[in-house]
């Protein structure tokens, strides 16, 4: 595994393909109050680039934001719709296409109520994520190795994940229904920074 910390923006000479794993941290999961600190990306070949935003630095990061709104280049997320959300809120940019291995989960591992990335990882990939950096302060000035090693992490398996998913949802005839989740994605998360996370818009009631 190879992990590069960049500081407010990726290079513009890194080509990350066309299926880019992403995640985000933040300072906490209120994205009204909660600021984004860390963007991680990966082309799914053991390399993970890791942008950081320090406060007071602002989020003028037009390399990162291009490859986001690119609709050319699909963009792979484990639980998007808070990634989709905090992406929005800080760097102005909604992302699209996405793919999210959660609801590709839920939608075909229904045998397992087990749904978070460390599930995933252990059940399908037989690797045992280490999460105990998951609640440190990603808001420090200085990243520590341990939490650069965990934040590479939570993108470097998405690719293989999407390739298992995938197949089982071709097997279980579920692909148009994962298909109009994915592009649903974008307007929920607009729907969660808007002022509707809980309400049930579809709800009757």
């Amino acid at each position: 595994m190879t992990a590069t910390l960049h500081q407010g923006d990726l290079p513009a000479n890194i080509s990350l393909g066309d299926v880019v794993a992403v995640d985000s941290e933040t300072l906490g999961l209120n994205p009204q109050r909660d600021r984004l600190c860390l963007v991680q990306l990966s082309s799914g070949d053991g390399t993970a680039h890791l942008v950081q935003f320090k406060a007071g630095a602002g989020y003028d990061a037009p390399n990162l934001k291009k490859i986001l709104a690119d609709r050319k280049t699909l963009k792979l997320f484990h639980f998007a719709r808070f990634d989709v959300g905090v992406l929005q809120k800080y760097l102005g940019v909604l992302t699209a296409p996405v793919y999210c291995t959660k609801i590709a989960s839920r939608l075909t591992r229904t045998f397992s109520n087990h749904h978070s990335l460390k599930a995933l990882c252990r059940d399908m990939l037989d690797i045992d994520l280490d999460k105990q950096q998951q609640t440190t302060d990603w808001g420090s000035g200085e990243l520590t190795e341990a939490q650069i090693e965990y934040a590479a992490s939570d993108v470097l398996y998405l690719h293989k994940l999407k390739s298992l998913l995938d197949e089982a949802l071709k097997r279980e005839g579920r692909e148009h229904l994962a298909k109009a989740c994915f592009e649903f994605l974008p307007t929920r998360a607009l729907l969660d920074i808007g002022g509707w996370p809980d309400e049930d818009i579809f709800a009757h009631h």
